[in-house]
């Protein structure tokens, strides 16, 4: 979708190179627009750091430093880099342009996947990774936003921002990124992030493809980070019940709070995802998920967020943050008193400060809360609006967009708003998001009549009332104009759900019969078929042939077939026939010499005399040892009585 509304790049050139077409997304640290690249004249996205940002020198060089880490890798399911560069306030890396739409889209609209759908998914990302594991590189931050799904179905791994070399430091600024939903339990409680961290991610992400859930939900950041130390990721049969017992252990096997039980990198979880494959009946592969779930939205921001791993005491030594509420306990989590420490050595203690302090900086504690009380607006009036003016309205007012969904309707007109969430007229942060819903026009629609109109206008028709215009054939028609609709199948009158596809049949006119035009000059045959309403064109290079030179030869389609008018007929112009050597057959019986000559490439005629009985030839209209045209007649004589 394309979510460009006022945008001071839109239209610019940037560093005298790259005009920006459009913005694609915007991220936590850099936006991404659609842009050609004005030297080799070739679309690809441009993603630019937020000015503010640019004054940072350490998320400047992590910038670079992704251009250079994904450029490094070269691998088919990696989003390449192909420049990178400054201009002014803006920072950008030219990228690879995918067409086409995210994991999260997908997910958003579809909820729960197939089990075959879900690991030809995962296998190429895990493919992608384990390239960057391998070479000495971590994701960091993998999450189904950062999954692209190609137009022509090609799986691909974007946003290596957070990528970090495998050994250095992960947390040179005291604080923690990455995505609260898919950060392992040793990114949030040691700041530490390797190729396991990655797995952990993936493990994730899985499991919201078989189940269209996260695992671990909350309120807030703060009890999804809570639930993600304390809670194993849940089997994805427990919510859609019949999943095999295969993908339950793939989960888990990834997802193992103790990183030292999961596989090491992305190249042995790609071994595991193979080999549950390999266990599972297309039958099991192909199960559809009994009522797909869709994405819960638990309150967790599903950007990239910077959390601060822990807060300076105040004057009097303590941690006032340690005074807030912890998330409340779940069905593993430790009871009070028990002295329990976390999986990884660490006492509760140091966890209330991490999670206190997350909740301080999401704006979720209570202090927090009443300082920026006067920061809200009124959701703007969207009922009835188009997409594209509500988009507009939220941008108007400050607002993001949080993603669109559709739904059937009979009221609204179809690419209208139906509501939002908050609904127009609510209060809402200054710099928050609404999700808008979108109708999809009446759950039955009416194929309408096309017959008549031309290929574009009948795919308009179909496109307004909510149907996809789907293959196209051709037919003669003596009643129907070249280019018009002859019929569609579903016909015309036909009721269907949106967005079933409607095939079109389109005339060619009325049928023209083809002359044979070979043995004529190229003009003569370029003008008897004009003659016909047909057009020719010479093909370069001439063939040898039995037509004389510069007469044609062979023409496609050939003479007696039929064309439509307005056509082009193919034709090969003849270089004359090759000249070939006669070979001497004086001497031979007839047999003999019939069979050398047709051998050598000649027809051949036999001339006896009168009452001659000899089947010795005496004589030949062209002499051995001299050269005839190839296809040209032979006359062989026997010897006279």
């Amino acid at each position: 979708m394309d979510t460009t509304l006022q945008d001071p790049l839109v239209g610019q050139l940037l560093d005298g190179r790259y005009r920006i077409e459009a913005r694609i997304a915007v991220g936590g640290m850099a936006t991404v627009y659609r842009a050609v690249d004005t030297r080799l004249d070739r679309v690809l996205a441009l993603k630019v750091m937020h000015p503010a940002l640019a004054t940072d020198v350490s998320f400047v060089e992590r910038f670079i430093r992704e251009a250079k880490s994904v450029a490094r890798l070269a691998h088919p399911n990696v989003v390449a880099v192909f420049d990178q560069g400054a201009e002014g306030a803006y920072v950008y890396l030219a990228m690879e342009y995918v067409a086409g739409c995210t994991l999260r889209d997908v997910l958003r609209e579809r909820g729960a996947l197939q089990p075959r759908a879900a690991l030809d998914i995962l296998e190429p990302v895990l493919a992608a990774l384990g390239a960057a594991h391998r070479a000495g590189f971590v994701h960091r931050d993998m999450k189904p936003e950062n999954v692209l799904i190609g137009d022509d179905g090609r799986v691909k791994v974007a946003d290596f921002g957070l990528v970090r070399a495998v050994g250095t430091a992960t947390d040179t600024t005291g604080s923690l990124l990455g995505t609260v939903s898919y950060l392992a339990p040793e990114q949030i409680e040691h700041g530490s992030a390797d190729t396991r961290s990655d797995v952990y991610a993936c493990g994730v992400v899985l499991y919201e493809m078989l189940t269209g859930v996260k695992p671990h939900t909350g309120e807030n950041a703060a009890q999804v980070i809570y639930r993600h130390l304390n809670s194993d990721v849940p089997a994805p049969s427990a919510v859609v019940p019949g999943l095999p017992v295969a993908l339950d252990s793939l989960v888990a096997s990834a997802t193992a709070r103790n990183p030292e039980v999961r596989p090491h990198d992305a190249v042995l979880l790609l071994a595991e995802a193979r080999e549950a494959r390999a266990t599972l009946t297309d039958a099991e592969l192909d199960a559809v998920p009994p009522g797909a779930l869709s994405d819960a939205h638990d309150g967790a921001d599903d950007r990239t967020s910077v959390i601060p791993r822990a807060l300076p005491a105040d004057g009097d030594g303590v941690h006032r943050t340690s005074r807030l509420e912890m998330p409340p306990a779940g069905p593993t989590a430790p009871r009070r008193g028990t002295g329990r420490r976390g999986p990884f050595g660490g006492p509760h203690r140091k966890l209330i400060t991490v999670v206190a302090a997350v909740l301080l900086t999401l704006g979720i504690g209570t202090g927090v809360w009443y300082i920026n009380s006067g920061q809200f607006t009124q959701v703007p009036s969207l009922l009835g609006q188009t997409q594209q003016t509500a988009e507009q309205r939220l941008s108007d007012e400050g607002l993001g967009l949080k993603g669109v969904e559709r739904v059937f309707s009979d009221t609204v007109e179809r690419g209208s708003v139906v509501s939002s969430d908050p609904a127009s007229g609510d209060r809402i942060r200054g710099n928050g998001s609404v999700r808008l819903v979108v109708s999809r026009g009446p759950e039955i629609v009416r194929v309408p009549d096309a017959v008549g109109r031309s290929l574009a206008d009948a795919r308009r028709s179909l496109k307004k009332v909510g149907l996809v215009p789907g293959m196209v054939t051709r037919e003669f028609s003596e009643d129907v104009g070249r280019g018009e609709v002859i019929r569609t199948d579903p016909r015309a009158g036909t009721d269907r759900n949106p967005d079933t596809a409607v095939a079109l049949v389109v005339s060619k006119g009325a049928p023209v019969d083809v002359p044979d035009v070979s043995g004529l000059s190229a003009e003569e045959a370029t003008a008897e078929l004009a003659a016909e309403g047909l057009k020719a064109e010479v093909l370069p290079g001439r063939v040898h042939s039995a037509e004389a030179e510069g007469d044609v030869a062979e023409q496609s389609p050939g003479g007696g077939t039929e064309a439509a008018e307005g056509d082009t007929i193919e034709l090969t112009v003849s270089k004359g026939p090759r000249m070939l050597d006669v070979p001497d057959v004086t001497g031979r019986d007839v047999d003999e010499a019939r069979s050398t000559l047709e051998e050598a490439g000649f027809d051949v005629k036999v001339d006896r005399p009168f009452l001659s009985f000899s089947d010795t030839i005496a004589g030949q209209s062209v002499d051995g040892g001299e050269q005839a045209p190839e296809g040209s007649t032979i006359t062989i004589k026997t010897k006279g009585f």
